[in-house]
């Protein structure tokens, strides 16, 4: 079947009245979306002025917050440096706390000291005061016995008054026998030093002029070789008869002394300087003490009152020759014998 043909004009008119609708719809779409957009617009402003608000009042706690932690801070730095000063006042107060504790035990320590001390000085004073006492009584006593001594004493001043006389004239009498006795003295000793130069006048003749035997001042002197072997103190045969004249010269002269002149025979013995260590001798010392002792030992059996010899020994402390030769040597080892008072 044949389509028919639209008539142009109406269908444009019928398009018009929709497209208007559309617009309408389109604009009233457009206005309500401006409504919303605005009322939007206006919550959301609302909401931003209250958030604004919001903010604000949240910045003015953060700065306020921001101030006291500024504070804090501040605080917390003084309270820091308040700690570390009360620290060290703290040490400081506790270092004086120890001194004075220590110092307290030290002044109970002297508190108990001196309370025992004063306790003692107590108990002193008190025996002190009963010394004291005692001593008053005594100086009492004393004081009785002077005034009892000074009354002897008158008498005996008065006593000596008398005999002053007396005593002078004994005086006189002792000043005169003193001089006598001197006068006596002398003779005595040169008496007896004229028998000492009779005694070695004999001896020079019995045994005249020996290198080894001879008399030296007031001393005669034997070589120890004469006498004694080497490190021996043991007198041999061949050494009395060395000694027998001597002692028979001594004897003479003996019997010729008068008893009143009080004289002694020295024996002496001498070493040289060398050192000797026996088992017999540890030194010099006993070595010249031995052989003097041998002579007069010897001397005693042979007839010499033991009250009329004397033996001493002197080791190498009184040499006559320092040499160090063995002629020094023999010389210094001697055995000396001297006429003398005592």
């Amino acid at each position: 079947m044949p389509i028919a043909r639209r008539n142009p004009r109406r269908s444009s008119i019928d398009i018009w009245p929709g497209f208007v609708d559309a617009l309408a719809q389109l604009l009233m779409v457009i206005i309500f979306i401006l409504l919303v957009f605005t009322a939007g617009q206006f919550y959301l402003s609302a909401a931003l002025s209250g958030r604004d608000q919001a903010l604000h009042k949240l910045q003015q706690q953060v700065d306020q917050l921001a101030d006291l932690l500024s504070l804090e801070r501040h605080s917390n730095t003084d309270l820091r440096l308040g700690a570390t000063q009360l620290t060290a006042q703290l040490k400081s107060a506790q270092a004086e706390r120890d001194r004075l504790t220590a110092r307290v035990a030290e002044l109970n320590a002297e508190a108990k000291e001196t309370a025992a001390q004063t306790k003692q000085t107590t108990g002193q004073l008190a025996a002190e005061k009963q010394i004291s006492a005692g001593a008053l009584t005594e100086v009492d006593r004393l004081n009785a016995q002077i005034a009892a001594l000074r009354q002897q004493l008158s008498a005996i001043a008065a006593a000596l008054d008398i005999s002053s006389s007396k005593v002078k004239t004994q005086q006189d009498q002792i000043a005169d026998l003193g001089k006598k006795l001197n006068i006596a003295l002398a003779s005595k000793v040169e008496e007896l030093a004229h028998y000492r130069s009779e005694f070695f006048g004999r001896l020079r003749e019995i045994l005249g002029n020996r290198p080894d035997i001879r008399i030296s001042g007031d001393r005669f002197v034997f070589q120890s070789e004469v006498l004694f072997a080497p490190g021996s103190a043991d007198l041999s045969d061949a050494a009395k008869k060395e000694l027998n004249p001597v002692i028979t010269a001594l004897k003479q002269i003996a019997a010729e002394i008068p008893p009143d002149i009080k004289w002694v025979l020295l024996v002496n013995g001498h070493t040289d300087h060398r050192p000797i260590d026996t088992p017999q001798f540890q030194s010099n010392w006993e070595l010249s003490t031995a052989r003097a002792l041998s002579v007069v030992r010897y001397a005693i059996s042979q007839g010499i009152p033991a009250d009329r010899l004397a033996a001493a020994g002197f080791a190498d402390t009184q040499p006559i020759d320092t040499g160090d030769t063995a002629d020094a040597y023999s010389r210094n080892r001697r055995i000396e014998l001297k006429l003398t008072e005592h």
